[in-house]
């Protein structure tokens, strides 16, 4: 079995490879490159259970980066267990075929509970006081002290939220190395976040990322040094490309003015109650579900939904099917946003209603997903110091809430989900292996037996 490393790039792109990038640029030349045909939808942990399974979202059943769950009328991000993902992992399958075969996985989503010899996951600690700790879970669980004793303590607050910096993603690779030198795994994943933070606060703008660029290459540059002094067959690879937005599209705030939501207020505040409502989008970068009720309602939602500006697509029914999403996880309809928009959760009318979790970095909390959880709000001079203030109050022990995301989705300039139409954005496939994939263009779900043809051939 040959070695092999699968480094995922998040947001790498044919448009953003040049200058800025100068050595993925040069092992992207001296080795075998292709594009990987976007799938509906472009986002995290959908694209990378395609990529481990070699199956469709509606085989998988990894349908966004959350969704609805029915049985408890909750919607629910960032899940972590493995049992999520419906179908056999590559992992699992070698281990059948190979029993010495051995897998590590930084950071690659639905990481807790799989069947790989070596796994990191970010993990907080939630403690009874309310406060947040940065901390990691690892399979075994002794390689968590092992990495953070050699590491520190994984940068949590650097990893997702205003303060992100290349040093979650350099963490992640040390990790990775460390797991390496330690353990020798045939097959290893990484998972690099660091181009996904700017690239949707500003967009494709080179003046602001160029510096996120050249970051993100010498953190690639480490690991692949390390791994083909080893010999080791490298894959460079992506989820999705990132493109320019501007227009927000609200889609909970149209379904409330036309009767659909249900809300319920709680110290004066409003909570979408799910379970209550006869129809609301979970929305996930420019991808929204919509759970119906009533299926009879599907029909007028759909023209509502064609209605709105921004919207490319509305699928439902045989659409579902074509696009490869028809999971019972999926909702009833699936909207998707056209090359300049994007979607939020917002359910609220007036902002001194929304509830406390919107002005906070709180991924579990929102029944959608928040880009604008990166930011804080940039007509507030003295945020910096309030960020001082409450750290300092946690730090002594004192309750109190980081309450500074500002609620202006019109601040988010890049986004993803959708299909995009040029190929430079599209998500990417290097390898160092020149008789790797001989077709310009694969499908998402190849990469799962490509990498297993890098370990076997």
């Amino acid at each position: 079995m040959r070695k092999t490393v699968v480094i995922n790039v998040v947001g790498l792109t044919k448009r953003l490879i040049g200058e800025h990038t100068p050595f993925i640029k040069s092992f992207l030349e001296k080795g075998r490159t292709s594009y990987i045909e976007p799938i509906l939808p472009a986002v995290t942990c959908a694209v990378q259970s395609t990529y481990v399974t070699g199956k469709w979202p509606a085989e998988h059943g990894i349908v966004g980066n959350g969704w609805y769950f029915k049985d408890e009328c909750e919607v629910k991000f960032w899940r972590q267990s493995n049992k999520l993902v419906q179908q056999p992992k590559l992992w699992d399958d070698l281990k059948e075929k190979h029993p010495n075969f051995t897998c590590a996985n930084h950071f690659w989503w639905y990481n807790m509970y799989s069947n790989v010899d070596y796994s990191i996951t970010p993990r907080p600690n939630y403690l009874a006081d309310g406060r947040k700790i940065p901390d990691v879970y690892s399979y075994p669980a002794k390689l968590r002290d092992e990495l953070q004793d050699a590491l520190g303590t994984f940068p949590l607050f650097e990893f997702w939220g205003p303060k992100t910096t290349i040093n979650s993603s350099k963490w992640i690779a040390d990790a990775a190395l460390l797991t390496d030198e330690k353990h020798n795994p045939d097959l290893t994943l990484i998972y690099l976040p660091h181009l996904d933070y700017n690239l949707q606060r500003f967009g494709l703008d080179f003046s602001i990322i160029s510096k996120d660029l050249l970051e993100i290459d010498e953190v690639v540059k480490n690991l692949v040094n390390h791994y083909e002094t080893l010999d080791a067959r490298v894959i460079l690879l992506s989820e999705y490309g990132i493109t320019n937005v501007n227009r927000p599209i609200h889609l909970n705030r149209i379904l409330r003015k036309e009767g659909y939501i249900a809300i319920r207020e709680e110290r004066g505040l409003e909570l979408l109650d799910a379970g209550e409502s006869d129809a609301f989008a979970v929305a996930d970068h420019q991808i929204a579900h919509i759970y119906c009720k009533n299926p009879s309602s599907i029909e007028k939602l759909v023209k509502l939904l064609q209605s709105v500006e921004g919207v490319e697509k509305v699928l439902f029914g045989e659409d579902l099917k074509k696009y490869h999403i028809d999971h019972e996880r999926c909702g009833d309809i699936v909207v998707v946003a056209d090359k300049d928009s994007w979607f939020t959760y917002y359910f609220w009318l007036d902002d001194a209603k929304a509830p406390d979790y919107a002005r906070m970095v709180d991924i579990h909390k929102k029944p959608g997903y928040d880009p604008v959880e990166m930011l804080t709000d940039p007509k507030d001079k003295f945020v910096m110091a309030k960020v001082v203030g409450k750290l300092l109050k946690k730090k002594l022990g004192f309750r109190t809430v980081m309450n500074i995301i500002p609620i202006d989705a019109t601040l988010i300039k890049g986004s993803h989900g959708r299909l995009t139409e040029d190929k430079d954005d599209y998500p990417v496939f290097i390898s160092n292996r020149e008789q790797s994939v001989k077709e310009n263009v694969i499908k998402a779900i190849q990469v799962r037996d490509l990498i297993e043809d890098h370990l076997l051939n």
